[in-house]
């Protein structure tokens, strides 16, 4: 085979990975384990492009190097495949989402199996398997039957704390649980019936019934987490979203918030990631402090970390959705009030805190006393204030914060400076620095000392206490829509029963439409029959009709890859406590604070309750930046046309006409816009001549038509760029053919080409179907090959940066390969290696690679090595290098990065088995020693001459052969130098 023929050789690999199951993992207690995991993608219909499988390389060499260095890796791959895209997609076309999804699974794996991925595909998952979603329930109904205890900071079985209620009532639980527990004794819970006491349960159970402030969008019938809303419409189709109280399924993640954070230090994640859950979670001290409404027995509650602050509140703010804004909404400011709620009801969250530029508000006509001096303050609704954050009011100080004093300015209220020298005049000073003024017992005092005497302050009055606050909410878990797990719960008079484990799964139902009910209920209402009747009994109660979020079954897939056709547990507990959690897990930075912070949340339940031994899932994570987009461009100009007929057209004439449309290549812009360029006359009668041609054309195809160039469009010298199929260009030159065939608009373009050619204007973007620069690898991998596309996809920028696909850079890549195999093959292109002995360069040239290899793997370095590569290679070529020995070490090295040439190369030079068997190769520090180093002698800052040295040579000895030299000593004139500089292995400087 004289050359590298791609096509031939990657199917050959890829099927004897595939029948030889060379990627299957099994636990192996004879090897270190490594566990290399890919965030598994959602298969939509447009399948991958080449930014996709970035991580996906990454992690691929990762684990074949890591298998070369003797550890059993696991490497799996699946699908996240429950999500709203498939349903709409389901609900225009009514074709089930499970066919479309299947389709989009298969087509992914196609793709993904044409790159040579190590994924072991005997582990696959779905999670719209119900083989999967079984457990995805199963862990439900685990959460479900457990309970936050503070003070042993661990869940606990449900059965733990009725043994307790049973007891002792709840007087000693300190749990996590809704606010509205009330105190009882065990007399008390004995006594309760037993709706009563599951109704209890409800309130401490980590999985819960209740009603929640979510966003709502009407047009898809669902509710949208706070990642799906984009500027209050869904981020899919574009409908507008609401925020609305509905009864919904929610679990206690704040309970974990303090763990959560903790946990934080003990993993290795980029900072950045790790600031944004931080931030998320929003960890704050400070205190609550009652308010009493005046003349009412109503208190509005608030949270501040800036206590020391009060004596300068001069309003209280509520948010729209607290159930406070109407009942303290006086006759006179109702209809204002309500009108106000409802505009900020198609606001999300994330919209509300983002803009602080929307000053919004209305008086509730309402007052309320301040605790601290008596004084009242006006009652008012803002919709920057959050009713998930905190308690859903704000004491607001204008002075110390910018939101507050925004507001106050507004709306014409007072601003009470309460900190001495802070400067107000022009914006807030939220400064903690200075002493107390304007605030009564605490006038004096630092802010860290009134914060503490504030704090006594309010628990000796009773109005107030000392408290940690976190800004994270309890997550929302139900979704009102069809593509999804069913949850495992039924209903007996409205209170929530678990279904029995045997009866796992509940399988998703077959249903007409999948739209909500003509009576607003989930799609799932539509079901006939969507009943359990449990053991024993005889009536069938209702299931669930919403499902799980998307989230529901990636927080916990890792743990399936380990044990993917166990039916009868989620994970074999051996097989858990060897593979033990993720080692290394690449994937989006989008994902931070929603899928990253619910899969560490459900695992350190799963920890509490002794099914796994790690309490953090992902030991190491990396966050691959994104291949951009690299848009090409061709310029329309801007021309008019004087169009003329001879006699009225017919419809069948007119239908033939087309206006000529010409595009000018980029490099002649400059010389069509600048009247002044020495050029510009010369390609103005270019344009010209093409028109007189364009109108010929024009007068043949439609008798009795006449298009001429209006020459005042040509002087106004306009021209639009538009976005042209990147397929058609390479290296920036339009294929003017194909681009005459891409549209029928396009087919009489005339071109005004530089040199002969059209060439394109290019700019990175997003890459997007409606910008016509997405790249397909199986397009690349059709004419280059899946280890060029793997090589060039690293070497084009490290890992985590943002990087700009650029074709026109992938020939080399490509020569690489071909140098590569050269290396195995005569001039006649047969394969022959040679059995001598290496040469020391060929081994120092070797043993380097070797090194940075390593080097750069360990610290997920790939885009450095791909250059060491070209440059061995390019080095053992100059050395006419055939050597088995050396190249043999060499195929090992590369493998992970190129692992088809690799393979069949190693397969040529006599190996029965598979180089991912393969032993890395040892570095061996010797082959690097220098025998003799080259010194340029600089005199008076110019060279003068070179000396071979030894590279032993100490300082003197250096010193003292330059000294010696002849050419040194003719420079020197006979003189002793007034310096000698001598930098070993580098250059000897004198200075005369």
């Amino acid at each position: 085979m004289a050359d590298y023929n791609h096509k031939q050789i990657e199917p050959k690999w890829q099927q004897y990975w595939k029948s030889n199951e060379t990627f299957k993992a099994t636990v192996d207690k004879s090897k270190p384990k490594f566990y290399s995991l890919d965030m598994f993608p959602y298969p939509s219909g447009a399948g991958l492009h080449v930014g996709h499988p970035l991580g996906y390389i990454a992690s691929d060499i990762v684990s074949r190097h890591k298998r070369n260095k003797g550890f059993n890796v696991l490497h799996p791959m699946g699908f996240d495949a429950f999500g709203l895209p498939a349903e709409q997609y389901a609900i225009q076309t009514g074709q089930h989402p499970a066919i479309t999804t299947k389709e989009n699974i298969e087509r992914y794996k196609e793709q993904l199996e044409n790159i040579g991925f190590a994924f072991d595909w005997d582990k696959e998952v779905q999670t719209c398997d119900p083989q999967y979603y079984k457990w995805t329930q199963w862990i439900f109904m685990q959460i479900f039957n457990s309970w936050y205890d503070y003070d042993a900071a661990k869940a606990r079985t449900i059965d733990e704390l009725t043994a307790i209620f049973s007891e002792s009532g709840n007087a000693t639980v300190n749990a996590a649980c809704d606010e509205d527990v009330p105190s009882f004794t065990a007399e008390e819970w004995n006594a309760m019936s037993e709706e009563d006491q599951q109704s209890m349960l409800l309130k401490y159970r980590l999985t819960y019934l209740s009603e929640t402030a979510v966003n709502w969008c009407p047009e898809l019938g669902t509710v949208l987490s706070n990642d799906e809303v984009k500027d209050g419409f869904s981020e899919r189709g574009g409908f507008p979203v609401i925020r609305k109280n509905m009864k919904q399924w929610s679990m206690r993640i704040t309970a974990y918030a303090e763990r959560l954070l903790e946990g934080l230090d003990t993993i290795d994640w980029p900072e950045p990631l790790k600031e944004m859950q931080r931030n998320w979670i929003g960890k704050s001290k400070g205190a609550e402090v009652r308010f009493q409404v005046e003349n009412s027995d109503l208190e509005i509650e608030v949270f501040t970390t800036r206590i020391d602050t009060i004596f300068g509140v001069t309003f209280l703010s509520l948010a729209p959705e607290s159930d406070l804004t109407a009942q303290l909404t006086t006759p006179e400011q109702k209809e204002a009030v309500e009108a106000y709620v409802a505009q900020a009801a198609t606001r999300s969250e994330r919209d509300r805190m983002a803009d602080v530029k929307t000053i919004s508000g209305v008086f509730t006509g309402s007052y309320a006393i301040n605790p601290y001096n008596g004084e009242k303050v006006p009652v008012w609704v803002a919709d920057y204030v959050l009713a998930g954050y905190g308690t859903g009011a704000v004491m607001a100080v204008p002075c110390g914060d910018q939101r507050d004093y925004d507001f106050a300015k507004h709306f014409d209220l007072p601003i009470v400076p309460v900190i001495k020298d802070a400067d107000i005049s022009e914006q807030a000073d939220p400064t903690k620095e200075g002493e107390m003024i304007n605030s009564g017992f605490l006038d004096g005092l630092t802010c860290l000392e009134a914060i503490d005497k504030a704090i006594a302050f309010a628990e000796e009055k009773g109005v107030g206490k000392g408290k940690i606050n976190y800004r994270i909410r309890d997550a929302i878990f139900a979704r009102q829509r069809y593509w999804g797990e069913p949850v495992p719960v039924y209903f007996k008079k409205d209170t929530p029963y678990l279904v029995a484990d045997k009866d796992l799964p509940i399988i998703l139902p077959e249903v007409d439409k999948y739209l909500p009910t003509e009576d607003g209920d989930p799609p799932l209402g539509r079901a006939e029959n969507f009943t359990y009747t449990p053991e024993g009994e005889n009536e069938a109660y209702p299931l669930e009709m919403s499902t799980m979020p998307g989230w529901a079954g990636s927080s916990w897939y890792w743990y399936r890859y380990m044990d993917a056709h166990n039916e009868n547990a989620f994970i074999d507990k051996d097989v858990q406590e060897y593979w033990e959690n993720v080692d290394l897990y690449i994937g989006g930075s989008e994902h931070a604070t929603g899928h990253l912070l619910y899969s560490r949340f459900w695992n350190k339940i799963l920890f509490d309750l002794g099914h796994v031994n790690q309490e953090e899932p992902f030991k190491k994570l990396i966050n691959q930046g994104m291949i951009q987009g690299r848009s090409n461009f061709v310029y329309r100009l801007e021309l008019e046309w004087k169009i003329t007929w001879s006699k009225t057209p017919s419809m069948e004439e007119f239908s033939k006409t087309r206006k000529p449309t010409f595009f000018i290549s980029k490099g002649l812009l400059k010389v069509f816009k600048d009247s002044q360029h020495a050029d510009h006359q010369s390609l103005i009668e270019t344009i010209n001549s093409l028109a007189k041609v364009a109108e010929e054309k024009f007068l043949l195809n439609n008798p009795g038509f006449k298009a001429e160039l209006n020459q005042d469009s040509l002087f106004r010298k306009k021209h639009t760029p538009l976005h042209v199929d990147v397929s058609l260009c390479r290296n920036d030159e339009l294929d003017l053919e194909g681009f005459k065939n891409w549209r029928p608009d396009l087919a009489d373009a005339e071109f005004i080409l530089e040199d002969g050619k059209y060439i394109c204007g290019w700019e990175v973007e997003k890459m997007s179907k409606s910008k016509y620069n997405v790249v397909n690898p199986d397009d690349i991998i059709e004419r280059y090959g899946a280890d060029t596309l793997r090589l060039y996809e690293m070497f084009l920028g490290p890992l985590e940066q943002f990087k700009p696909w650029n074709t026109n850079g992938i020939d080399g890549v490509r020569k690489f390969l071909g140098k590569l195999w050269r290396l195995f093959h005569n001039g006649q292109g047969e394969f022959e290696v040679s059995d001598a002995a290496p040469s020391k360069d060929e081994l120092k040239s070797l043993h380097k690679t070797i090194k940075k290899a390593e080097e750069d793997i360990e610290r997920y370095s790939f885009n450095t090595s791909v250059s060491t590569f070209m440059i061995c290679v390019n080095e053992l070529s100059a050395l006419k290098c055939n050597n088995r020995a050396v190249l043999q070490d060499l195929l090992v090295v590369i493998s992970p990065y190129a692992p088809h040439i690799t393979e069949e190369l190693w397969s040529l030079l006599g190996h029965e088995t598979s180089i991912v068997d393969a032993t890395y190769p040892e570095f061996k520090e010797e082959y690097l020693k220098e025998d003799d180093i080259e010194y340029p002698v600089m005199i008076n800052g110019k060279m003068r001459t070179k000396l071979q040295l030894s590279a032993d040579m100490s300082k003197a000895e250096i010193e003292a052969a330059a000294l010696a030299d002849e050419t040194v000593q003719k420079w020197l004139e006979g003189k002793p130098p007034k310096k000698v500089i001598v930098v070993p292995k580098k250059i000897v400087n004198l200075v005369v």
